[in-house]
């Protein structure tokens, strides 16, 4: 079997590293150690995870310690769509920054991106930029909010941390058990929110009939992502339209995960959903910090019945980093890449489970794939499968996020590895000493996307 050229890790030899050493400070200075819960180390294996990178490129990151891997885990939580450092974006980037990132007037790449989002977008109107997802959605909510004078939201999915999201758990013991992470408390996120967010279950039209009776004129809006672990059943997407239709709500599809991997532009399109207001980050500026609200203009407009304002979201490089990506993108085809390169990994993945007799489920669309261990210790096999693909010469978890830099030798590679791990983790089962071989501590829980 064909192999990539990797550089050695350290693991078994090197008791101190770079990495670990600005690990222990970093916990003294940054709660929780990064700004992203999905990059804490916890989420793989706390003190085997490599967690600081000094440089990365397409599909391969060195770390401080200069150990090379091929990133085969979820590539930039999703953001690098094209890979890291795509030349074609960064020099774009360069040349907006050679320019004036920002002054006080506004750069013409707005109305540029704005124009090519409603061309991939013909049922939109307006547009309306900032520079992360989890904001964007909250711009999305506060728009609805606005243009119908409504105050309450019926969701579906993860959509961020903001308080019009976590309320949900005000006062019920978790209701975002399903949609984010059991057990997450809303602390910080006033009381008076309580039974302003409602969520309902992919699939189940059901639960969403359930709270558009119970809430009646109160609906400000239906939140939902398009598509993550499954296929929508017959009738579903359609059924959500109608009841969005039905009681005024206005109809927001959260698009920061699933957007741009599927075709140029929304899942919804593929779907055949049109909503009244789609958010997009991530994929869209391929690392580069965006994101966009776009809607049909009367619900737009009401941003500006509500003060909805940010300096940052006015600078040149984010708009500038999408413009380049959607060329890139649909020059490329790149849809049709990810696609099959994430069929290949699930394939992969089934093949060796198989092979080695390790229960997993599969699951995801072929670009954002994902599976987890069917075992009492999933945790534990999680940090060992880490563990022993970093000393392969891997970056990888049990979730995998396609890049255009990724090839079929990377596939192969990394399915190689993938089969003689299994091995080794049956073996550490049968022998029921899965724990005593981590050298590091077991994953912490993760989140448990569904929708």
């Amino acid at each position: 079997m064909p192999q990539l050229e990797t550089t050695p890790s350290p693991l078994m030899t090197q008791p101190a590293s770079a990495c670990r050493a600005l690990e222990r400070h970093a916990q003294e200075r940054i709660p929780g150690l990064s700004q992203l819960l999905s990059k804490r180390p916890d989420r793989f294996s706390q003190g085997v995870w490599p967690t600081y990178y000094d440089r990365a490129k397409g599909a391969e990151v060195w770390d401080l310690d200069e150990n090379r891997y091929i990133d085969m885990s979820i590539g930039g939580i999703g953001a690098n769509v094209l890979g890291y450092a795509n030349d074609v974006v960064d020099d774009a980037v360069k040349a907006a920054i050679d320019k004036g990132s920002s002054s006080s007037l506004n750069c013409p790449e707005d109305v540029a991106l704005a124009d090519e989002l409603c061309r991939l977008h013909p049922w939109a109107e307006k547009v309306r930029f900032a520079r992360c997802g989890g904001e964007a959605m909250a711009v999305g909510v506060r728009i609805a909010r606005t243009y119908t004078q409504r105050d309450v939201v019926a969701f579906c999915g993860y959509h961020g941390w903001h308080d019009w999201y976590l309320a949900a758990n005000i006062g019920t013991e978790d209701a975002l058990g399903e949609h984010l992470l059991k057990g997450l408390e809303p602390r910080g996120v006033p009381k008076a929110l309580k039974g302003t967010s409602r969520p309902f279950r992919y699939n189940h039209l059901e639960e969403l009939e359930r709270i558009v009776s119970e809430t009646g004129k109160d609906l400000a809006a239906i939140v939902m992502e398009p598509i993550r672990s499954e296929q929508p059943v017959a009738g579903f997407l359609e059924g959500v339209r109608a009841l969005a239709d039905e009681s005024g709500a206005v109809l927001i599809v959260d698009e920061v995960s699933a957007g741009f991997r599927l075709n140029a532009g929304g899942a919804h399109l593929v779907l055949g959903l049109e909503p009244d207001i789609a958010v997009f980050s991530k994929a869209m500026g391929n690392g580069y910090p965006i994101a966009a609200i776009i809607g049909k203009g009367k619900a737009m407009d009401a941003a500006q019945a509500s003060f909805i304002s940010s300096t940052m979201w006015s600078e040149r490089t984010g708009p500038t980093a999408a413009l380049a990506t959607i060329r890139f993108f649909e020059e490329h085809r790149v849809n049709e890449h990810l696609v099959a390169i994430g069929s290949a990994v699930q394939a992969g993945w089934k093949k060796q489970s198989a092979k080695h007799d390790v229960a997993i489920s599969v699951g995801g669309i072929a670009p954002l794939s994902h599976f987890a261990f069917q075992d009492k210790d999933a945790l534990a096999l999680k940090a060992l499968f880490v563990q022993e693909l970093l000393d392969r010469g891997f970056l990888a978890s049990t979730s995998f996020y396609s890049m255009w830099s990724h090839t079929e030798q990377h596939v192969t590679s990394y399915v190689h590895a993938v089969g003689e791990v299994f091995a080794t983790i049956r073996e550490a089962v049968e022998k029921g000493d899965v724990r005593a071989r981590l050298l590091g501590e077991p994953a912490a829980s993760g989140f448990a996307r569904l929708a």
